[in-house]
């Protein structure tokens, strides 16, 4: 067995990153323990196995777990309903069920709730515990529904007690003002839960204010008894254990995704079903323990990410210095007043209510399921909450199934047009099922006997009545002397329909992709092209009409979120070649990529003679304005640059600008000569791909650039089109060679 060498300058970001996570842990877990009704204790266990068991086993390295609010609700009519010690035991079965899941490999299944549903559940939760935990800042103490802790707030604002409201009012003022501080200010390295509360604690006990306190027993494990069976109805109790496990989990997997999605260069991706288990084996062990149920908490993780956590190391350590202060400083943590908790849990569940989600569902009309959702969990539980907006999205989901679009265009004449049949054109647009024949047929029959139809079928599915109704009113249009010419996309595919040949899986009808308009185009002919009234600029106008007709209702809600400010994950640098559409061989959409075209996909050296700085400005832009951490040289082959090279620049001498630009290839070209030939590739191929990796290295000529390439902030990525085969290579840089990239990409993300 091989061990690794200790990185010291790793460990120590790690170390750091730990404090900053154990300083947000410990105010949190002690407040949901309060909130949930659970011993005090209890919070503290749940966060020493969610940092060391789950930080071991889990496949998230820079996610941290512990008690999450988002479980409040839970555990509280948990504990209401069956008892402390019976809640410990559905919070261990609950974690073996997600050990079963993860090892059957169901994690990606979370995601099947919708996120609608699930930012509604986190919503309602933090509107129960922000009813809950008014009442405790004002001195009194929270019922036992959200409805009830509503009704009766009046009451308790007219009278509420001084001194636990002072407490409340200066803990949410201090992390109001810590949230402002300007960022990169030593005073933000401090999460800003640790000044709030030591400063009501503080406040307590030079003012000798009444207010509860934190009660805690003698030592960590020092009321620890055995869980024992719930007592109860049996689909009650299974129940239970399957909203602890499902809630947890997808809470988990979803701050694992986030996470994921904003992690450092040099960090390994997120493995969904490996952190299930290990969500499984922190809550097991900290359910025979007296723990809470742990999940991944959002709030810890963003503290672990920003205070420069690199590895697993950060939250393991953060639940060793849990465990150390619960054992050594009880004493301090018993004068931390009850007050200042509730505020702090206030403010957290204000953060759970973030507006933000509402206007991102909102361009996706998911937003009646969000407010369904949060509407059922306050009024009613959180288990009939989630359901209601589980039942909210179906009835979504079977209206877009049913949403079809069926119009008609009567096409006049031009001056001089041949007299011939009326024409007219049908588009159908949307899912085209047996609901939604009344619809078509009533467009269908109102077209003219004897008429020339363009039908276009523009659906993404068709099922047989759907498709009987189509077939019939075109053979009765034809039979009373009438055409129907359907679009050649869905021509073949509509004849095999006839012959009975759908009956096939692998036959099915080409979908058209979003991004590309032009594969359902009908494409002209030549004599069309070359008729006089026909020019290019007409050809484009179509186009143009073309994407307002079909694509720009597609991409205008993401172009709506892009409209004031561009947030690209990576810089492509790539040839003019018209052949190369970088957004298609990456799979990815608008706003993804930060482009940057030239002849020959050329990087000029830094100092070189021959000044250009187009792309230096535009890696610039890109690195320091944007916060682009990927930078991609993309080659592809029958390059017209290198073959000018390889030429010797005879063939471009007369293009003074062009020729001058070519000289920055003149390293390429260098490298080329250099090596040996190669029997199996050929000459313009092999500097193509020469031309990639030469690209690579001129970035690296800038020392800026390259001293955040060696700090791992920045990945350099070489990228090769093979233009015949329409497949990429990748650059493995050690070797210097190509490897083709595997068909299936991990989590069908565009390609780094």
């Amino acid at each position: 067995m091989t061990i690794k060498p200790l990185n010291v300058s790793r460990f120590r970001q790690d170390l750091l990153a730990s404090f900053v996570v154990f300083l947000v842990s410990i105010p949190l877990s002690l407040g949901i323990a309060v909130a949930s009704g659970a011993p005090v204790a209890a919070g503290l266990i749940a966060a020493v196995a969610g940092g060391i068991v789950a930080g071991l086993i889990g496949g998230s390295p820079l996610q941290v777990s512990g008690p999450a609010a988002g479980l409040t609700v839970i555990v509280a009519e948990l504990i209401q309903t069956y008892g402390w010690r019976a809640t410990c035991m559905i919070t261990m079965l609950g974690g073996l069920l997600q050990l079963a899941l993860g090892a059957v490999r169901v994690a990606r299944a979370a995601f099947a709730v919708s996120p609608a549903v699930v930012h509604g559940m986190l919503a309602g939760v933090g509107a129960v515990l922000v009813l809950a935990q008014v009442h405790v800042v004002l001195g009194g103490s929270p019922e036992g529904s959200a409805v009830t802790n509503l009704r009766e707030l009046p009451g308790q604002l007219a009278h509420p007690h001084t001194h636990p409201a002072l407490l409340g009012g200066l803990t949410i003022l201090v992390l109001l003002i810590w949230s402002r501080l300007p960022r990169g200010g030593w005073l933000r390295l401090v999460p800003g839960p640790l000044p709030a509360i030591a400063l009501a604690t503080l406040a307590v006990w030079a003012l000798g204010w009444n207010a509860r306190r934190v009660n805690l027993p003698d030592t960590l494990f020092g009321d620890w008894h055995a869980p024992v069976l719930p007592q109860g109805d049996l689909p009650g109790v299974v129940g239970a254990v399957l909203s602890v496990a499902l809630v947890a989990a997808v809470e988990s997997l979803l701050c694992g995704v986030a996470i994921d999605r904003a992690r450092p260069a040099g960090v390994r991706p997120a493995d969904l079903d490996r952190e299930l288990i290990g969500q499984g084996a922190g809550n097991t062990v900290s359910g025979l323990l007296g723990g809470l149920p742990i999940a991944g908490v959002i709030v810890r993780s963003t503290a672990n990410l920003e205070a420069g956590a690199r590895s697993r190391t950060s939250s393991v350590l953060h639940g060793v210095w849990v465990f150390v202060l619960a054992l050594s400083c009880g004493p301090l943590i018993e004068q931390v007043p009850l007050p200042a908790l509730a505020a702090l849990l206030i403010v957290l569940g204000v953060k759970l209510m973030d507006s933000a989600r509402v206007r991102d569902l909102r361009h996706h009309r998911e937003a009646p399921a969000y407010y369904v959702t949060f509407a059922g969990v306050v009024l009613l539980g959180l288990g009939e909450g989630v359901l209601l907006g589980i039942a909210v999205m179906a009835l979504l989901a079977l209206r877009r199934l049913t949403r079809l679009t069926v119009r008609a265009e009567h096409l006049v004449p031009e001056p001089g047009d041949a007299p011939g049949p009326a024409r007219v054109h049908v588009v159908v647009e949307g899912t085209l099922t047996f609901l939604g024949v009344p619809k078509a047929t009533r467009v269908l029959q109102d077209v003219p006997a004897g008429s020339s139809v363009d039908l276009d079928l523009n659906v993404d599915f068709m099922d047989h009545a759907a498709f009987d109704a189509i077939h019939q009113w075109r053979l009765a249009h034809e039979r009373q002397g009438g055409r129907v010419d359907i679009d050649e996309i869905h021509e073949a595919w509509y004849e095999r329909a006839v012959t009975g040949e759908m009956s096939q899986p692998r036959k099915r009808p080409p979908h058209s992709r979003w991004w590309a308009p032009w594969g359902n185009r009908r494409r002209r002919s030549e004599a069309e092209l070359d008729a006089p009234d026909m020019s290019p600029s007409d050809v484009l106008l179509n186009g143009v009409r073309e994407y307002h007709g079909r694509t720009a209702r597609l991409v205008r809600p993401i172009m709506a979120e892009l409209a004031m400010e561009q947030k690209p994950e990576h810089l492509f640098i790539t040839c003019v070649d018209s052949r190369v559409v970088p957004n298609i061989i990456t799979a990815s959409g608008p706003g993804d990529l930060f482009i940057n075209r030239n002849v020959g996909a050329l990087v000029p050296r830094h100092g070189t003679r021959t000044p250009d700085d187009s792309v230096a400005a535009t890696v610039e832009y890109a690195t320091s304005v944007l916060d682009v951490r990927t930078i991609t040289v993309c080659g592809h082959s029958n390059c017209g640059a290198m073959a000018a090279l390889l030429a010797g620049g005879t063939e471009v001498e007369h293009l003074e600008g062009l020729s001058r630009w070519l000289k920055h290839g003149n390293h390429s070209l260098a490298r080329f000569l250099a090596e040996e030939p190669s029997e199996d590739e050929p000459p313009l191929a092999r500097l193509c791909k020469i031309n990639v990796m030469q690209q690579l290295d001129n970035l690296l000529t800038y020392p800026w650039l390259r001293e955040r390439v060696e700090s791992g902030e920045i990945e350099l990525v070489g990228l090769y089109l093979d233009l015949q085969s329409a497949t990429v290579e990748i650059l493995d840089r050690p070797t210097g060679t190509f490897v083709r990239v595997p068909d299936e990409v991990p989590e069908s993300r565009p390609l780094t």
